[in-house]
């Protein structure tokens, strides 16, 4: 969406003629392109729910303040245990979304990055003036993009652009912060999770972590941070 035409195209509500090419070859997630297109395409609540089910699976303890833990004769199951869990996080992204819409449309009313830097563009060659601040008119990025591209707009990683509704807050941003939160109240973050592993630098293997002590609390943070800041580095928000 960097040349004027395919750029005002989208903006008139018409579909890409693009498509995103992908890699043929299976990868793990290594670097900020595949995290774009991971939340390109994942569904709501989609990284929280494997995030549960991988807790569940390594038995993760639930916190001691919830009521069975500390009992002799009784355990959860449908009231604090898995399957509570896994229906109390998907039932908050629901939720999460629906208070995001309503700042969406009835509080800020953002304008979405692609459609503003189509002001960008057409302030700087001269054909109107916008009141954009100076900070983004003489920032070196958009010399960058001009030399690449030809243009003033933003280079654009989904073919069809944002998303046709206004860009602030985030939906995924709202969901990643709704379910971290509810994953965090029911287990134990100070559980260490055993025999981490990281993606190599190609992506095509697990290489064994050799960092600090991962705990559940840092890696559900971590996981709220991607999930959110993937859109952003895809531009969409």
């Amino acid at each position: 969406m960097t040349a004027y035409p395919e750029w005002r195209a989208i903006q008139h509500g018409l579909p890409p003629t693009r498509v995103t090419v992908l890699d043929p070859t299976p990868r793990y997630l290594r670097n900020g392109r595949d995290l774009g297109e991971y939340v390109h395409r994942d569904f709501t609540y989609q990284a929280f729910l494997h995030a549960c089910l991988i807790l569940l699976a390594l038995q993760a303890p639930f916190k001691t303040s919830t009521p069975y833990t500390r009992s002799m004769t009784q355990g959860g199951f449908i009231t604090f245990g898995a399957p509570h869990v896994l229906d109390v996080v998907a039932r908050v992204a629901n939720a999460a979304l629906k208070a995001c819409w309503c700042h969406k449309w009835l509080v800020h009313r953002r304008l979405r990055p692609e459609a503003f830097a189509g002001r960008v563009h057409n302030q700087m060659i001269g054909a109107v003036q916008y009141p954009i601040h100076a900070d983004v008119l003489d920032s070196a990025a958009l010399d960058r993009v001009a030399r690449t591209y030809g243009s003033y707009l933003l280079p654009m990683a989904y073919p069809e652009g944002c998303p046709t509704h206004p860009a602030y807050p985030a939906g995924h941003a709202a969901i990643a912060g709704a379910c971290a939160t509810v994953l965090k109240a029911f287990f134990s973050e100070a559980f260490v999770i055993p025999e981490p592993v990281v993606a190599s630098s190609d992506g095509l293997s697990l290489i064994r972590y050799k960092g600090s002590t991962l705990t559940v609390g840092s890696e559900l943070n971590k996981l709220a941070s991607n999930i959110a800041l993937g859109r952003d580095a895809a531009g969409v928000h």
